[in-house]
């Protein structure tokens, strides 16, 4: 399993799983734009790079989620491919990611939940079995 949904009062709960803490940051960015369309109608058009260098596994993927939805709301695209590279230094973390997908286009894709932001509400990241990361989006 990729991710699962949870109830929260409001806004948007999920749970991404990965064998790697690389994976489960690739899975939470799925499950974000899931939310917000059918992932699988998204094709690999646009490709871009995105670097974010943080304090804490948690400021990253609050950066991370971020980035996306920046990138989403700017520039009007959805992805639903990733592939992220992280890297622990001495004082921070650094994440390096491609990411794939294509303008949003109503007449292809699904409209969902508009995404305001990540939270760090009720965020958690775990490893055990591989790794588990939990967010709350504001929709």
């Amino acid at each position: 399993m990729k991710y699962e949904f949870f109830d929260v009062t409001a806004d948007v709960g999920y749970k991404a799983y990965g064998k790697t803490l690389e994976e489960s940051f690739e899975n939470a960015a799925l499950a974000l734009f899931e939310v917000m369309t059918n992932t699988s109608k998204v094709k690999c058009i646009v490709e871009s790079k995105i670097s974010i260098e943080s304090e804490d596994l948690f400021a990253l993927l609050f950066d991370w989620l971020s980035e996306l939805i920046f990138l989403h709301d700017s520039e009007f695209l959805v992805f639903s491919r990733f592939k992220v590279k992280i890297v622990k230094s001495k004082e921070n973390y650094r994440l390096n990611a491609v990411v794939c997908g294509e303008a949003f286009d109503l007449m292809i894709h699904e409209s969902r939940e508009d995404v305001k932001a990540a939270t760090y509400h009720l965020m958690d990241i775990k490893e055990e079995n591989g790794y588990m990361v939990q967010v709350i989006l504001d929709t």
